[in-house]
């Protein structure tokens, strides 16, 4: 593009105004010649020679996309001569932004991202890098999806009020995910974050039960209100946490790499010795409430058979069970839609949020109407928030985008082979202790020796030095030790090949 603009400008001088356009113009006349060439596909099957434009046409729509757009604009800026467009450095950022913002909310990396804008699996920063986007599952269809954009920005032109009154986005949002469900989860409360899920699910649970006492998962992590910290042992047991709580158990994880127990029958050795500790407690527990991976353990997926032993001691005595669906739910495990949906069994209540609305603040709870009945006690439920229609219309349209764009599919099948990927990498490099996860919610634990000493230094190199290659994982685990990648639904293989290619150099690096 650069000579074209080049020359063009020393016969019709461009305006910056038009330059800045020219990136966008670009793109959408790309769409115009795909559109149209879809439509005479339509019009006459039998002419190959209409074939002939589609292939480059998408071909460089892909790569136009994994441009950035401020990037592409500075290039045109230095074709005719202008000065391109500077920003302050992101240390300038960060210290500007502390003056304002506490420093307790944490940024991500050594070299903190200073972004400008997003589409799909990548990210833009100011300073005109693109970023692919392995690791944040709130954009779940990808960022800035058109679709969920347009459906935010009609309801909000429309109608944005609160669940006191009538409206059909409600009753249309609220069938739509419930059809999603078995049956017998048939009520739904709106909120507007996961952690005001969590923190409801537990109200339900006390209230339905009529006790007080949650057996949690270890290393789990539920919300940031007070009653989400209490049962997140991931949070009360950590640097600056309370402690553990009153009415609080504990489950040993049941995770077959690290874990006490191995082989096919580890699942029924937790689920022994968690069953011995309910009995113990017969008469007094509410509920029990684990992720279907436990996400900041390290993704650690929960041993076979453990829920369907787990869940039944529960019930025994009039608890319930509560599936934390917020990261893993929406497809993104590829195989199933709901994490729980893996093990054969189905939770009384079920925690959402995060990807529910692509970035929008939306959360629920989905449970039984006998749970609910329960809860209705005279005691009026509101959430300002939570339902209203504009989050209804965004989290109608994530749905709509996850069935019309295959995207549970792919994340099976991508993820499949991001996992095939990372097991080749397994057999060459021996620091790789395990790779674990399904779809697209992937774990990879490294590790010093054969004692499985964690590499907690390792993983954090890696994971900067990639952020530095403008590849975003993260690290999680009890010592820090896991590479966690999450992303959005509509990552690619080319995507999977990216990361693959600058996590071996890497390691070749540093190992």
């Amino acid at each position: 593009a650069i000579p074209v603009v080049e020359g063009y400008h020393e016969e019709f001088p461009l305006l910056k105004s038009e330059l800045d356009l020219l990136y966008y113009l670009i793109a959408g006349r790309l769409c115009m010649g795909v559109c149209t060439t879809a439509k005479e596909k339509k019009l006459q099957p039998d002419n190959k020679y209409i074939l002939i434009s589609e292939a480059p046409g998408w071909d460089l729509l892909k790569k136009w996309i994994t441009i950035n757009p401020s990037f592409a604009k500075n290039q045109f800026y230095k074709a005719v001569g202008f000065e391109p467009s500077t920003f302050p450095s992101e240390e300038e950022v960060l210290k500007k932004r502390h003056q304002s913002v506490s420093p307790i909310f944490s940024v991500s990396y050594k070299k903190p991202l200073y972004l400008d804008s997003a589409a799909f699996q990548y990210m833009y920063d100011k300073t005109g890098n693109t970023i692919l986007d392995a690791y944040n599952n709130i954009p779940h269809v990808g960022h800035q999806h058109p679709k969920i954009v347009a459906a935010g920005q009609r309801q909000m032109g429309q109608l944005n009020t609160n669940t006191r009154y009538l409206y059909d986005p409600l009753q249309e949002y609220a069938e739509k995910l419930l059809s999603k469900f078995p049956d017998a989860l048939n009520k739904v409360y709106f909120v507007n974050s996961g952690s005001a899920a969590s923190d409801l699910a537990i109200r339900l649970a006390k209230r339905h039960a009529q006790k007080q006492q949650m057996v949690v998962m270890e290393h789990g992590y539920h919300g940031n209100t007070k009653q989400g910290i209490d049962i997140s042992h991931y949070k009360y047991k950590s640097k600056g946490g309370p402690g553990q709580s009153e009415g609080i158990i504990e489950a040993i994880i049941p995770g077959t790499f690290r874990g006490m127990y191995k082989g096919q029958n580890a699942g029924a050795l937790y689920a022994k010795d968690l069953i011995e500790t309910i009995n113990r407690n017969s008469g007094d527990i509410a509920g029990f409430i684990s992720e279907p991976i436990v996400g900041c353990g390290g993704q650690v997926p929960l041993a076979k058979d453990y829920l369907k032993l787990v869940y039944p001691a529960i019930r025994n005595q009039g608890g319930v069970c509560i599936s934390d669906e917020v990261q893993t739910g929406f497809g993104r495990l590829g195989s199933h839609f709901w994490g729980y949906e893996m093990y054969g069994v189905v939770p009384d209540i079920v925690i959402l949020g995060k990807p529910m609305g692509n970035g929008h603040p939306i959360g629920a709870v989905v449970t039984t109407n006998e749970i609910a009945e329960s809860f209705n006690n005279g005691m009026e439920f509101f959430s300002s928030f939570g339902g209203n229609p504009v989050s209804c219309a965004i989290g109608s349209a994530v749905l709509d985008v996850i069935d019309e764009e295959g995207l549970q599919k792919n994340s099976l099948e991508v993820g499949n082979y991001f996992m095939a990927q990372l097991s080749t990498l397994q057999n060459k490099f021996n620091c790789i202790g395990d790779v674990r996860g399904s779809g697209l919610f992937i774990g990879i634990e490294l590790i010093k020796d054969d004692n499985l000493t964690p590499d907690t230094f390792l993983a954090n190199t890696i994971k900067n030095e990639l952020r530095n290659r403008n590849v975003l994982v993260s690290t999680d685990g009890p010592y820090d030790n896991v590479i966690k990648s999450k992303p959005p639904l509509c990552f690619s293989k080319e995507n999977v090949d990216q990361v693959i290619f600058e996590f071996e150099k890497l390691l070749v690096i540093n190992h």
